[in-house]
Order: structure tokens, then C-alpha cells, then sequence
């Protein structure tokens, strides 16, 4: 098989072969930048000054059972028209990350049936890159649901690392789907989702909450016609404290 079929199937653009070898039961391929670079990555310039190399390495898919890692020098220049300093983009990985685009693409297809330790075992890679792979998928896939359909909704906060820091959290009643978590537990952290809901034109019929008068009073502002419901939990509990009080 020749280099360059291999480099296809690994994913791999831009870039040329320059060596293979093994270390310590995996395969390492470095390669080097099949063109000079001639303009800025960032405004297209062409008045640019070169300023070394960075070395970079990326997880690709194995071969067989052995793991790859792929190594480059990429380079650095500097923009005298928009006085950046941008390293030059590689075309097979994002920018900060220490794997390749094919190489998530398998992870996310191995998630489907394994956990993310099977899958770094399986790898021979960290649960942490794992990790971040599924936690971007997820971003990319949940971070923004289609709010058209939803019709009941369910507001409250939580707190996390052990009460330092309070999300507001917006459930859609029907579906279970989580399809909004906002920053504090104040009105203001609804102020995204009133945005979002306006533009999508839902028609919400009910919400469900606690007895917060921010809450309250962020719901009746932003929908008037919504039924409000408290949740049974906090009335029962409203109840048991006025007993208490006789």
C-alpha cells in the first residue's frame, strides 16, 4: 500500500509522508507540510514573516490493533497586515486538539456500545481525550434544541461544586429533554431563554416551578398567558411551616 492511500485513509490532507516507525507497540508517522504557506490563515494577506515551527502530534486511528500517532512541525508566521500571530491552521484536527477528525469520528462511532473506558483501553488513549470528544459531540448536538414544539415547561436551579456555583435549568415537561441551562438562579439567567422562545415562536401552555419570586415574576413578564403551576413539594412544605407556626 502506498504512503499516500494510507495517509488518505487516516484522514490526513495537506500534509506529506515523511517517515514510519514503530515505538513502544504503536506507529509513529511524521509528515511535513506539502506547500509553503503564502498568506495569512486569518485576513489572507500576503505580507507575512515566518517564525519557526511548533511541534505538534495527533491520535489517528489505529492500524490493526496498534495505535498511531502523527507527528508534524507547523508552522508559525507573523501578519504585517493584521499584525496577528496565527498558527497555520492543519486541515485533518481543530485548532487545540491532540487528536484527528477521524480519529473522533471512530470514537463517537465505538461510544454507541462502549463506555468511555472501554473506549480508551480499547484506543490505548486517555479517558481524557475521550472525554472531550463526547463532551463536543454533545455541545454540538444538545447545546441549542428546537424550542417550536415545546409546550410545558419546567423551570428550577441546582447547585454544583458543592454550592459555589447555581444553574437554572429549563425542562421540556413532555419530552423530559433538558432545553436550556442558564448561569445563577436569578431572573437574569433566564434572559437567554426568553430570547431563544420569542424567536422561535412557541406557544407554552404551562410552567412548573417553585415558588421563587424571580422565577415568578420572569414567567408572568414573559408569558402572560401560561398557566403557572407550583410544584406539590414546596406547597406541602408552605403548608407544614404555617402549621407549624399556630
Amino acid at each position: 500500500m502506498s504512503t499516500s492511500v494510507l495517509y488518505r485513509a487516516l484522514g490526513v490532507r495537506g500534509y506529506e509522508h515523511e517517515s514510519i516507525r514503530e515505538r513502544e507497540g504503536g506507529i509513529v508517522m511524521r509528515m511535513r507540510l506539502a506547500s509553503p504557506v503564502t498568506s495569512c490563515p486569518q485576513c489572507r494577506g500576503r505580507e507575512i514573516v515566518h517564525r519557526g515551527t511548533v511541534p505538534r502530534s495527533w491520535s489517528a486511528p489505529p492500524i490493526g490493533r496498534k495505535p498511531v500517532t502523527l507527528f508534524a512541525e507547523v508552522p508559525r508566521i507573523e501578519c504585517r497586515d493584521c499584525r496577528c500571530q496565527p498558527g497555520v491552521p492543519v486541515p485533518f484536527a481543530d485548532p487545540r486538539r491532540s487528536y484527528t477528525r477521524s480519529f473522533e469520528r471512530l470514537v463517537l462511532d465505538l461510544r454507541k456500545c462502549m463506555t468511555i473506558r472501554d473506549v480508551a483501553r480499547h484506543l490505548c488513549v486517555s479517558e481524557w481525550i475521550v472525554r472531550d470528544i463526547d463532551k463536543r459531540w454533545l455541545g454540538r448536538r444538545f447545546s441549542k434544541p428546537k424550542l417550536q414544539q415545546v409546550r410545558r415547561i419546567a423551570i428550577d436551579e441546582i447547585a454544583v461544586r458543592k454550592g459555589h456555583r447555581y444553574l437554572t435549568i429549563v425542562l421540556d415537561l413532555d419530552s423530559g429533554a433538558v432545553v436550556f441551562v442558564g448561569q445563577g438562579k436569578g431572573a437574569e439567567a433566564l434572559t437567554p431563554f426568553w430570547k431563544r422562545l420569542k424567536a422561535s415562536r412557541a406557544k407554552i401552555n404551562a410552567v412548573a416551578m417553585d415558588m421563587s419570586a424571580a422565577y415568578f415574576q420572569a414567567v408572568t413578564t414573559n408569558l402572560p398567558t401560561a398557566a403557572v403551576v407550583f410544584d406539590w413539594f414546596h406547597i406541602v412544605k408552605l403548608l407544614n411551616d404555617k402549621l407549624s407556626e399556630l
